[in-house]
């Protein structure tokens, strides 16, 4: 396997194949690099070097103890960056991996970051509080907590299903990508998926939203049961100096899997133009 072993002694997984403009791609919880098999194959086609790691505690990389929080995931991803030589990169963060992508890029990708996209992000903050109040309820985070530290794996089969949107009338549910997406949370470890529930939840990239001045896209569905449209991607772009919204009716927060045709192309256009 690819490995790199960070400052604290931490080995990161990772994928890397082709040549060309890199991309890397930045997964949200509790997965891995793997949610991102069909855009990977996708831009390996179209000519892109594609990397994908999985994220400390996650995956195939080591289940750490300690840094699960959004400034190590950042400093992760710039020692990758640096070991890989990654220059002129588009950053592709979904759900916790847009609030990673957005953080190195603000804080330590200068010079190496061409453009960043955002899908169905967590930015600028869930967390609901007298400044943010129409944010998500602590309550709703703790149920996620108790679910996740004790009662892992049905609590992960069953969150598969406002994940993919599988419970609006109509939805076309495909019971592989639901395994697939228990597969990769199972493979990870429990007590990083515990303490990256108060990562993605509670920080606030407010700020590092308002310091990038690089091209950024913003992708979300507006039926997005897990980040919701109105206090997410729709207060992102609001931050953003260099901004494009794109929205999509009806799609869940899963759309990179679920619409994956869509997807692939407004990436593809926002990455040429």
């Amino acid at each position: 396997m690819s490995t790199i072993t960070v400052k604290d002694g931490t080995e990161i997984y990772y994928k890397d194949w082709g040549t060309g403009q890199p991309i890397v791609f930045h997964h949200g919880w509790p997965l891995s690099g793997d949610d991102w098999d069909n855009q990977m194959m996708f831009f390996l086609q179209q000519g892109y070097r594609v990397i994908a790691h999985d994220r400390r505690g996650h995956g195939r990389s080591a289940q750490a103890s300690q840094g699960h929080d959004m400034n190590t995931y950042a400093a992760d991803i710039a020692e990758l960056a640096t070991v890989l030589d990654l220059k002129n990169a588009i950053h592709i963060g979904h759900s916790t991996g847009g609030g990673e992508a957005i953080r190195y890029a603000a804080n330590q990708g200068k010079g190496r970051v061409a453009k960043v996209v955002l899908i169905s992000a967590v930015t600028p903050i869930m967390l609901q509080s007298a400044g943010n109040p129409d944010g998500v309820p602590m309550s709703v985070f703790d149920e996620i907590r108790e679910g996740t530290g004790f009662n892992r794996a049905q609590y992960f089969k069953d969150f598969t299903i406002p994940f993919y949107g599988y419970n609006r009338q109509g939805a076309k549910i495909s019971v592989g990508i639901q395994k697939n997406w228990w597969r990769q949370g199972m493979m990870g470890g429990v007590k990083a998926h515990y303490e990256g529930i108060k990562a993605f939840s509670e920080t606030d990239f407010t700020e590092d939203l308002k310091r990038v001045d690089i091209p950024v896209l913003v992708l979300h569905g507006e039926d997005d049961q897990i980040v919701p449209f109105s206090i997410s991607g729709a207060k992102t772009i609001k931050l953003l100096k260099n901004g494009k919204l794109i929205s999509y009716p009806g799609f869940p927060h899963g759309m990179p899997a679920t619409q994956a045709a869509t997807i692939n192309m407004d990436l593809l256009s926002f990455i040429k133009s």
